[in-house]
């Protein structure tokens, strides 16, 4: 049956509700015996009365939900109608009615009665078809195969963590999808207050520390572990706690992929090395992040790598008038162009492939598009890579987004964020002295535009290690896994601040809200993690023993790594903003001067070829900034001309 002929017959039950309640009203307050006179009023009254209640009926939207799927939202719909309702015949009667007319007032306790009455029937007869769509879902399932008896036995016997929201809606799905052949047996929480106590007919059966016992006594073949946004040491425990039940771990995706609040029995996944590194979420503030992104022109750059695909996911959320992607590796831009052009069909996507180094030709992109925001993201990352090509390092890191930027400034753009990393304080490396170049380039930029009245507002994001990008520890690690190791290890005591993916692009997103031009914004990313730590997880993520099945070898620190990354540099000050988990730092001082003559000796014959070039540039610029960075340059100079 179509939608109209299922509305036609609530709007008809819901009619014969109402007139049963307020007969059936009198009958109660008249033993089964109305007077005529009162029959009477309530026939003048009934016609005005059945409307208004079925247009408060309209407003709650009691015909425009699945029942099938109902709960508590539906649960307050019908008691917020049906209230609404009963008002409204109210002031109907002693407002408009009795006071013109002679007809004989209705009893106060007829409204009264009528009302519960009416709950009862309408929130009653959706309710049943809830359930009667539930016990049909389940005898289905099961009378689809000739085999019932053995479906039922061989049900995939699962428990819970977390008894709280993601739990429920976990649970949830699994009663709406019957078919998957899954029997939650229980919920696992270490709020002692639930234990004992059912969660949609599920109990609560004890603590973390009692998964063992119960994963031995009810024969658990799984635990999904609901807690997408707990921090990572709790995260930990529970998965070393799960490790040796022999139960298969799986758990929901973490707070920063969860952006609709939904779960999906699509979206349990294996548990991963980064719900370990989870931290207390960064509360964005989407009203802001919409105001300066909605319905503007964005360019991003690098816009096919980890983080510009993902800023492009994101920003596409937030309906921008177009969205232009620049890359300058073909497979990239086609891999974002198919996904892009697929979920977001109604969505002005532009695509350009170009190289930052061509200044000619992001002037023209600029002139052809002229982009409001620009997100840049792209940039030369890996550090023994450009520890080897240092001339590419400069050319790409520090020429390019000074050509972007200064054609931001030039079109009068709004906003302009640099995506920036902890490397660049104090730099060690070829990679992080050519990203402090390009923020110094940034905040120039940013005092020029306030020296000549330009709105251009510019800023940078600093941020460590990103989990699951190109090139990073978790994708080598896993590859050296699957190899059967050993995994490689640099140092013993190597360490480094990690964030997820999406969590980065949520920093850099807001940072465009925040800024007001010439800020670097870092994110407080807790205490920083041992490289030889995350092996050993993703080791025992892998069903593997480290040291056993799994060597972990320890290969030396290759040029340019330091052995801890810092977030700010010792001459930084480090301010707070309006969120407590998003500080910043600004240059003190200073005329930017040698910035300007860096950026005139790369406009002005700099030879790209050249890695004596680079390396002597680089060196000259830093120790220029009164002494700054001079020495640590001079350990990674001689290497990287060498090599």
């Amino acid at each position: 049956m179509g939608r109209k002929g299922i509305t036609l017959i609530f709007l008809t039950l819901d009619v014969i509700f109402f007139y049963c309640a307020y007969l059936g009203a009198l009958f109660f307050r008249f033993d089964n015996s109305i007077p005529p006179i009162y029959l009477h009023s309530w026939l003048i009254l009934a016609p005005g009365a059945t409307l208004l209640t079925l247009l408060a009926y309209y407003i709650f939207g009691l015909y425009r939900r699945l029942w099938r799927y109902a709960s508590i939202g539906e649960m307050y719909a019908v008691l917020g109608g049906v209230s609404v309702g009963a008002l409204l015949v109210v002031a109907l009667a002693y407002i408009f009615i009795y006071p013109y007319t002679l007809i004989a007032p209705l009893p106060r306790s007829i409204f009264f009665v009528a009302w519960l009455l009416n709950l009862i029937f309408v929130g009653g007869t959706r309710f049943y078809l809830r359930s009667v769509s539930h016990l049909r879902g389940s005898s289905g399932n099961t009378n689809k195969n000739k085999h019932s008896r053995v479906v039922v036995e061989t049900k995939k016997r699962v428990l819970i963590v977390g008894a709280g929201d993601a739990g429920a809606m976990v649970m949830r799905e699994f009663q709406n999808h019957p078919d998957l052949g899954i029997k939650p047996l229980g919920f696992i929480d270490d709020d002692l207050r639930k234990k004992g106590l059912y969660l949609m007919s599920v109990p609560v059966l004890g603590t973390r520390h009692d998964i063992p016992r119960i994963v031995a006594d009810a024969h658990i073949d799984e635990i999904i572990i609901a807690m997408p946004s707990a921090a990572g040491s709790i995260i930990r425990e529970i998965v070393n706690i799960c490790s040796g039940t022999g139960a298969i771990l799986k758990t929901l995706p973490g707070v920063y992929e969860l952006i609709d609040g939904k779960v999906a029995v699509s979206q349990l996944r294996d548990v991963q090395v980064e719900d370990l590194l989870g931290r207390e979420p960064v509360q964005l503030d989407m009203d802001e992040i919409a105001a300066y992104i909605t319905g503007k022109a964005i360019l991003v750059t690098g816009a096919g790598g980890s983080i510009g695909s993902e800023l492009c996911r994101q920003i596409a959320r937030f309906q921008p008038s177009s969205l232009i992607l620049l890359d300058k590796t073909e497979n990239n831009l086609f891999e974002i162009e198919q996904e892009l052009s697929n979920c977001y069909k109604d969505l002005n996507i532009q695509f350009e492939l170009a190289d930052i180094r061509d200044a000619a030709l992001i002037r023209h992109i600029f002139d052809k598009y002229k982009p409001q925001v620009i997100f840049h993201a792209a940039a030369y990352k890996h550090v023994p890579m450009m520890e080897r090509f240092p001339q590419h390092a400069v050319s790409n890191n520090i020429l390019g987004t000074y050509n972007v930027a200064a054609a931001a400034k030039e079109h009068r753009s709004e906003i302009f964020i640099l995506v920036s990393t902890d490397k660049a304080v104090s730099p060690s490396s070829v990679m992080g002295a050519t990203k402090r170049a390009a923020e110094l380039i940034i905040q120039h930029l940013s005092n020029q535009c306030m020296q000549e009245g330009i709105a251009t507002c510019f800023a940078a994001v600093r941020f460590g290690n990103v989990l699951g990008s190109r090139g990073s520890a978790i994708p080598i690690f896993k590859r050296q896994i699957a190899q059967g190791g050993p995994i490689t290890v640099t140092h013993p005591d190597m360490v480094r601040y990690f964030m997820t993916i999406p969590e980065a692009v949520q920093l850099i997103i807001q940072a465009g809200a925040l800024s007001s031009g010439g800020e670097i914004f870092v994110l407080d990313m807790g205490e920083p993690v041992k490289i030889v730590d995350l092996a050993r997880d993703l080791i025992r993520l892998s069903g593997l023993i480290p040291d056993k099945d799994i060597e972990i070898k320890f290969i030396g620190i290759r040029p340019g790594e330091k052995l801890r990354e810092e977030l700010f540099a010792t001459q930084e000050k480090r301010m707070a903003t309006k969120n407590s988990r998003i500080f910043i730092t600004r240059s003190e001082g200073g005329d930017f001067q040698e910035v300007a003559s860096l950026v005139e000796e790369l406009c002005n014959g700099y030879r790209w070829s050249q890695p004596e070039d680079a390396i002597n540039l680089l060196g000259s610029f830093f120790s220029s900034l009164t002494g700054q960075n001079s020495i640590v340059l001079s350990q990674f100079s001689q290497e990287a001309v060498n090599n």
